[in-house]
């Protein structure tokens, strides 16, 4: 519910090196899964928004692909992507895993910080995994790299300071009309969302290189009878040998996947989901520039 009085609305950008997060802290702020999480780094691959609503203020959370040294045409996509979200945003939080510290992928991203306008936060995650004089020291370490506006010290998988941070930029976005319904969660289609999980999932049941060799995508979404939902998904894969992979002996990775993403994808839609996976060949998808639309990235020209 809106509260009386002036409204607020502002778009913060979540940047970070890869795992240091994001996806997890953005889940936690909406308070529902809009992102895909995973262990492996460089799972989020586009600007997913997250929106969560904090009395008068309505706060728009970007997730950016985590800031690496970029190795393949798909990596700078990703990163490129990151660095745009952080120049488009209100504030721009900076995500530190406090167990890593200030190693040397996070060090280049504060080098940059420069190049942004936009006032800076530093979120300094996984606090519970470290002793606070770390804390401390880390904290003096970053801000001895930029300048930040405020600094905060969270537990993204505790929910520990998450809402302090919350109630700190709802309190600090702009004056101004919220841009979304009361009641969205997200600004993902429903079918990219659904694809997501369905990653999400592969990076879960897949240890090799394969999942980032892979993408999904929702073919068909038909609403049923009763309210339930029928989903149509292709995987898609590099070589022959990588569908066998994800198929599995007698098909049953496959069947493990779909039963997960079904499960989530249910919860998320609020409905009974019937999901049907395919997984097919299509060589070469890395460098074709019409799946690089289909994600929400840029094609980088070299």
């Amino acid at each position: 519910m809106v509260e009386t009085g002036a409204t607020r609305c502002g778009f913060v950008a979540l940047i970070g090196a890869p795992n240091a997060g994001k996806s997890t802290l953005l889940n936690v702020l909406v308070g529902s899964k809009v992102t895909i999480v995973s262990r492996k780094v460089q799972t989020t691959r586009a600007l997913i928004r997250g929106i969560a609503v904090d009395g008068s203020s309505q706060l728009v959370f970007v997730d950016t692909p985590g800031i690496f040294s970029p190795k393949r045409r798909l990596d700078r996509a990703m990163v490129i992507t990151a660095w745009a979200g952080a120049h488009d945003a209100d504030f721009v939080a900076v995500l530190v895993d406090a167990g890593k510290g200030v190693d040397e992928e996070v060090e280049s991203i504060l080098d940059r910080l420069g190049e942004v306008r936009q006032p800076k936060l530093l979120i300094l995650n996984k606090i519970d995994t470290v002793a606070k004089p770390q804390l401390l020291n880390l904290a003096t370490a970053a801000s001895n790299k930029a300048t930040f506006e405020k600094i905060f010290m969270i537990s993204a998988l505790t929910g520990d300071g998450v809402m302090d941070l919350k109630r700190w930029l709802a309190q600090h976005v702009p004056e101004g009309p919220w841009l979304y319904p009361a009641d969205q969660m997200s600004d993902a289609p429903m079918r990219q969302l659904a694809a997501e999980i369905t990653r999400e999932k592969l990076f879960d049941r897949l240890h090799q290189e394969l999942p980032y060799h892979s993408t999904v995508e929702t073919e068909q979404w038909k609403d049923l009878r009763g309210g339930a939902v029928r989903i149509e998904q292709t995987i898609y894969v590099e070589r022959e040998s990588q569908r066998k992979i994800v198929l599995g002996k007698g098909g049953q990775t496959i069947k493990a996947i779909g039963e997960a993403a079904r499960k989530d994808i249910a919860a998320v839609v609020e409905a009974p989901v019937h999901l049907f996976l395919f997984v097919k060949v299509r060589e070469g998808w890395g460098e074709d520039p019409e799946r690089y639309r289909a994600m929400g990235l840029e094609f980088p020209k070299e």
